[in-house]
């Protein structure tokens, strides 16, 4: 077990590494000196590290405290293994990139007078549409359930096919059969017109 030692004097304004990591390591036992010392000597670098990668100036300040609060939280798994600097600035680079996917699931406001007409001027064009999705859930829910499951957590979640093996608690080969039997059916129905087949 590393024992962490701080440096003698605090002078959080040219700080090394080693004397964050250390600082780091001792917050991680409750030391709480040591985290208004960590705090206070890497909060400079978050907020110039947030205000580089976000777009939006007046979220800085938040994202480096939610930063913060994240590392907080997750203190107790921090092993040294890298400089709490990288550690820290890791962090920082999560919280922005989850306020990027908040952001674009957010609803925004729009000052034109006729909404909808700027709602239907903004879609992109030559996507599947309503009618295409409600046709494809059919099609699925014609699948038998594992091989549903498998295609969706591979084709449509996009997730590897050893995580989709690991959720489905069975080997990857029979996630790779599974999605192509499935692929197969769903070709199958198409050509037909939508009448399912035996399976």
């Amino acid at each position: 077990m590393i024992t962490p030692t701080l440096p003698a004097s605090p002078d959080v304004t040219e700080s090394s590494d080693e004397s964050l990591t250390n600082w780091a390591l001792a917050a991680r036992h409750g030391d709480s000196v040591a985290v208004d010392h960590l705090v206070r000597a890497l909060h400079r670098d978050v907020l110039r590290y947030v205000s580089h990668l976000c777009a939006d100036p007046q979220a800085v300040d938040d994202l480096a405290q939610d930063t913060f609060l994240r590392a907080l939280g997750s203190l107790h798994r921090f092993e040294g293994r890298s400089s709490a600097r990288t550690w820290l600035l890791s962090i920082a680079r999560r919280a922005v990139i989850d306020s990027y996917r908040r952001a674009a699931v957010r609803p925004r406001l729009s000052d034109v007078q006729d909404w909808q007409l700027a709602v239907e001027l903004a879609q992109p064009r030559g996507l599947p549409g309503f009618d295409d999705g409600v046709a494809l859930l059919d099609l699925l829910a014609v699948l038998p359930d594992e091989r549903r499951e498998a295609f969706l957590l591979t084709q449509l979640l996009g997730l590897p096919y050893e995580e989709a093996a690991e959720l489905s608690n069975c080997p990857v080969g029979t996630v790779r059969s599974r999605v192509a039997r499935a692929r197969a059916t769903l070709v199958d129905l198409l050509a037909d017109g939508g009448a399912p087949n035996s399976l």
